[in-house]
């Protein structure tokens, strides 16, 4: 190329404008050549549908309405949460149930209860002996007897526990911060053994366990309808928000259908969590679940194919065409009100042109037949 400039420049026939305007073009040529990182590429119609993320999932659980009955409260939060992973990036896990909830104790519990009173009744008489001993998860200590076990616990290792508990709370700053440090690992190894043996006080303990789990558990008073609506206010604030892109609603309460309207109105996915199989919930939202779908694991395969789903219409959704007045006016403009007129005009006189020259001859005759009869 820098041989056929220069013998260009040679050449006395053209004159230095045409050299300096074939030097510009073989730059560009040689520049767009060998530089291929700069040349221009043709736009992704998917592109944005590639580089979005995964769906922001809320989870908003009813806890009057739907306690966990069919398993523990920890291992149906940790379930629940896994399959609201498979809808997408889960940053939003929220709880709401009154006073009440919390201090019931189900049937399952109190039977529970029962037998293992029954057994160290048993064991204290020496009627019974356990075939392998009770450890303390603490410090290993083995006892053949349940109640030693509490004895020991609550005796050691609980007076130990609130000793760190008042100490981390009279500190401040950074020494407070020191023994959050110092005495994390020991106050985890006390909740983990507190949870199995020492029976909670009041309820069963699932306001603790949700906790453990990852969720944000709100206790609302004990009017009638107070978590209904204090749960429904949430939603509708993260709505407003635009905080998440699917809703999951652990509930059976029909309170919540005109919720789920409007977040299907704006465009949200919805996904309801209940054992009621013709709610009135499930009719509206995109998908539905039982409890024991979700124990089973068999909610998390089916959400592979509900995202699916959701993906297609989100992609022929991008891809319908809709007219904007203001954009195409932008693109390539509009024709004036005289404009208009004029073409008006010029449409009725050709048409009125044509009405005439047809009047000119009957409709029943052919344009052959009258040039046969003039040239007669």
């Amino acid at each position: 190329m820098v041989n056929l400039v220069r013998f260009c420049v040679c050449d006395r026939r053209l004159d230095s404008s045409t050299v300096r305007t074939l030097t510009a073009v073989f730059r560009i040529i040689r520049h767009y050549h060998f530089n291929r990182n700069h040349t221009p590429k043709l736009p992704d119609p998917f592109a944005s549908v590639q580089s979005a993320g995964r769906n922001i999932v809320a989870v908003f659980w009813d806890l009057d309405n739907k306690p966990p009955r069919s398993a523990s409260p920890f291992d149906a939060a940790i379930r629940l949460k896994k399959a609201a992973e498979s809808f997408g990036a889960v940053r939003f896990k929220i709880a709401y149930a009154n006073q009440h909830s919390f201090d019931y104790v189900p049937p399952e519990i109190r039977v529970h209860r029962r037998d293992r009173k029954a057994l160290n009744q048993l064991e204290n008489k020496g009627i019974v002996k356990p075939v392998d001993p009770y450890i303390c998860r603490v410090c290993g200590r083995k006892f053949y007897n349940n109640e030693k076990l509490i004895i020991h616990f609550k005796q050691i290792h609980e007076s130990e526990h609130k000793k760190r508990v008042s100490q981390i709370e009279s500190a401040k700053g950074s020494q407070r911060v020191k023994l959050v440090g110092k005495y994390s690992m020991k106050m985890e190894k006390y909740n983990n053994a507190a949870r199995d043996i020492l029976t909670p006080k009041v309820g069963y303990g699932l306001g603790d366990e949700l906790k453990r789990a990852g969720y944000w558990v709100s206790v609302v008073s004990n009017k009638p309808q107070a978590a209904d609506v204090a749960l429904r206010n949430h939603m509708v604030d993260m709505m407003d928000r635009r905080q998440m892109e699917c809703l999951i609603l652990v509930s059976d309460d029909s309170d919540f259908v005109e919720v789920l309207k409007e977040a299907r109105l704006r465009c949200l996915k919805t996904v309801v969590v209940g054992d009621s199989n013709d709610g009135a919930l499930k009719r509206v939202s995109d998908a539905a679940f039982s409890w024991q779908e979700i124990i089973m694991g068999k909610a998390k395969k089916e959400a592979v194919s509900v995202v699916g789903r959701w993906k297609d219409s989100d992609i022929l959704r991008r891809l319908e065409w809709t007219y904007n007045y203001e954009r195409e006016r932008k693109l390539y403009g509009s024709c004036s009100e005289d404009d208009d007129q004029n073409d008006n005009l010029d449409v009725s006189n050709l048409i009125s042109d044509e009405i005439k020259t047809d009047q000119s001859h009957a409709w029943w005759k052919l344009d052959s037949d009258s040039d046969d009869a003039a040239s007669f």
